[in-house]
């Protein structure tokens, strides 16, 4: 019998060891395996690999989520207390299943990981996106102990690498200047990329990163791993590097000040970890990316966007009633779809005429506007154009009637002197009395203004000083607990109103991320409307979302022609904030045919495949390329920036197009009176273009630009 025993428990071992779990797309395997512990390890993570390969290839053997605890000497994923005091996890495999969805090209995969001692699970699961080459991968945890757990830390995901060197691109910021490209070499130890700030939480970092294995990748050869977090609060990147010179990459939602008791039976879920592994550099992993979001990422990613004319630069809150609607005619004149009412048009008592006053209290404004919003729809419509509203719901200023009412509804620190930024503060969202609040100030401006197209919602505040009336002795779940009650809030609005554009906004970029964006149609990369500036911005964003997604705007913002800043802007959602009636002749008629050129090309933009030729990183010009899936068109933006003398450019070769066809080239969106300066008059073949170029910086001079046309015949 003893033999048996030992003999079923050999097999047992066998087949537990012999176990392997594909998460696979068209070009990426990533292969785990149960080892003779019984535990989960990563067997593999690289390029496509064959099944019957998998079991040979080892690139680490590390447990696939490491636990606090127990032998590991690397930073866990998991770190849990238990009800008795016991600070340590086991996790060994369970079960596991795959399950194909949508025409296959989606597969599911859940792999259950328990304690032998304590009652606690762990599923990885895993969503593969086949041919877009992107995987989410998140976490959930749960146990049936009598008495809550604690968790101290929580990751979404673990993966582990192999190479010689590591190098890491980061995208660090501030107000008016996001997304800059920061790349460095990884040494041995801990680098971390995190945020604290809650609401606002990428004001500084954005949860997004690039790592180059081997040597720094380039834009079309490298191997580079892309990862963002689908998590519109407090995120970590660990990235350690052992002894051993492997690499170990934690992320998820950042657990700092935010020990979650974790109740018997609750379900605590993590956000999606997404990201895609490419072998031919920086310029794949971003196509990935924009390939996923539009189809998958992103609210109506391939349906219609507005271009708009935003009050803002006109008039500040400065405004009424009869000079809102004069500006619509200017809406009219440039051919735009709406015009985009911003801030300072509601509050009585504390009237909203600065920013020091009014947030939270949502009526109109009576004495700017004393016929209401309807009255603007209304007048809008009779000029042909749709009307849309800014909305800032998440946030009050002390001068108001809500404060006034509810000071229980504001996060503050009950015995700290408040702390304002931009003289407002954040209102409880875990309170679900707010969430009511918040989501009533979205339904009531659309009922009672049915004719409203758009809504831009602003969060001009990170978390600072922060204590929760509701929570009260949970306050570690406050950074949590907010974003869960974000998304509450925009469930309910997304339920009622499924279709209706939202541009998401906090300060400029303090909001970019794939949570939030399955609610929004698009984003405000920057209040830094700069055209030379918003180059770099709009480079550092494109390698995560596609064009149609990052809002653009022609400001009067920096020194550059009024060609310039529009040529910029037509590479993202095309809009305006700028004082029309200030326009000569020649510019209107250049930003009409603009607006006109913009439709005819924005499909290309929007959904085709972007190879950023040239960076502005490298050189004094940036060139990017946009091509239709069927290669029959191309958008070519060259901008020269600010040429130094000794600026000599090379030919540039451009990518993705069809080397058997022939292609005519032509410069489109010129300044009224002007010609182009290239003569581009004869056939070229798609293998002459990519193979020898073009010369883009003959007649050119500083801060000049150029798009053209690539049309196959």
């Amino acid at each position: 019998m003893k033999r048996i025993l030992v003999l079923c428990l050999i097999l047992l071992s066998f087949r537990l060891s012999a176990q392997n779990i594909r998460i696979a797309t068209q070009h990426t395997s990533l292969v785990y395996r149960v080892n003779q512990e019984g535990r989960l390890v990563q067997q593999y993570f690289g390029p496509s690999i064959a099944p019957a390969l998998a079991d040979t290839a080892s690139k680490g053997q590390q447990e696939a989520y490491v636990t606090a605890g127990m032998e590991s000497l690397l930073d866990p994923a998991i770190r849990i207390v238990h009800s008795d005091g016991n600070p340590s996890l086991e996790l060994k495999y369970a079960s596991h299943e795959s399950t194909p969805q949508q025409n296959n090209n989606v597969t599911a995969t859940s792999i259950t990981l328990k304690d032998p001692v304590y009652p606690v699970s762990v599923i990885l699961h895993f969503e593969t996106y086949f041919k877009e080459d992107i995987i989410k991968a998140w976490t959930e945890i749960k146990h049936t102990e009598k008495k809550p757990v604690q968790l101290t830390a929580y990751a979404s995901s673990m993966l582990h690498l192999a190479s010689d060197k590591y190098w890491l691109t980061q995208f660090h910021g501030d107000w008016a200047k996001e997304v800059d490209m920061q790349e460095q070499y990884l040494t041995t130890g801990m680098k971390i990329l995190d945020s604290k700030l809650g609401t606002r939480a990428n004001m500084q970092q954005s949860p997004m990163f690039l790592l180059s294995l081997h040597q720094p990748a380039e834009e079309e050869s490298g191997e580079v791993l892309a990862g963002t977090l689908a998590w519109t609060g407090n995120f970590k990147f660990g990235f350690e590097i052992d002894e051993h010179n492997k690499l170990h990459i934690n992320s998820g939602i950042n657990p700092y000040a935010s020990d979650y008791t974790l109740k018997p039976n609750e379900i605590f879920t993590t956000p999606a970890f997404i990201f895609t592994l490419s072998s031919k550099g920086k310029g794949q992993a971003s196509r990935n990316f924009n390939r996923w979001a539009l189809d998958y990422g992103v609210l109506d990613g391939r349906g219609p966007r507005l271009t708009l004319l935003n009050n803002w630069e006109a008039t500040g809150m400065d405004f009424n009633e009869q000079r809102l609607v004069g500006l619509f005619g200017g809406t009219k004149k440039l051919g735009v779809d709406m015009f985009l009412l911003d801030d300072g048009w509601f509050a009585n008592k504390f009237p909203r005429n600065a920013d020091n006053a009014g947030l939270g209290d949502w009526e109109p404004n009576t004495t700017k506007l004393p016929h209401g919003l309807g009255y603007l729809v209304q007048e809008a419509e009779k000029q042909g154009v749709k009307f849309g509203i800014w909305l800032e719901p998440e946030m009050v200023n002390p001068k108001s009637e809500l404060y006034t009412k509810h000071p229980d509804w504001v996060l503050r620190l009950p015995n700290r002197a408040e702390n304002y930024y931009r003289n407002q503060m954040v209102l409880d969202l875990t309170n679900p009395a707010v969430q009511d609040f918040v989501f009533s100030i979205v339904d009531k401006t659309m009922s009672d203004n049915p004719g409203i197209a758009y809504i831009k919602w602003d969060c001009n505040r990170m978390l600072t000083n922060t204590w929760s009336p509701y929570l009260k002795d949970k306050q570690s779940h406050l950074f949590i607990e907010y974003t869960r009650s974000f998304y509450k809030v925009l469930d309910r609005v997304r339920a009622k109103y499924p279709h209706l554009p939202i541009m998401l906004c906090s300060g400029g970029g303090g909001r970019t991320d794939y949570g939030a964006l399955k609610y929004f149609t698009e984003f405000w990369p920057s209040d830094n409307t700069d055209g030379l500036e918003r180059i770099y911005i709009q480079y550092g964003y494109s390698h995560f979302f596609p064009s149609n997604t990052m809002a653009a705007h022609v400001t009067n913002w920096g020194h550059q022609s009024l060609k310039f800043r529009t040529d910029v802007a037509m590479m993202g959602k095309l809009g305006y904030d700028i004082k029309v009636d200030d326009f000569s002749p020649q510019e209107l008629q250049f930003s009409h045919d603009a607006v006109e050129t913009y439709r005819r090309i924005s499909d290309i933009v929007w959904y085709g495949n972007l190879y950023r030729l040239v960076s502005p990183y490298k050189e004094n010009r940036a060139v990017f390329q946009y091509t239709s899936d069927d290669q029959k068109k191309s958008i070519l933006f060259n901008y020269l920036m600010n040429i130094g003398k000794n600026d000599v450019f090379a030919t540039v070769k451009l990518q993705g197009l069809d080397p058997n066809k022939n292609y005519r080239i032509r410069e489109i969106n010129l300044f009224p009176g002007t010609h182009s300066y290239f003569h581009f008059e004869q056939l070229y073949s798609g293998d002459y273009l990519m193979k020898e170029g073009l010369q883009l910086a003959g007649h050119g001079w500083s801060l000049t630009s150029n798009i053209f046309e690539i049309t196959a015949e």
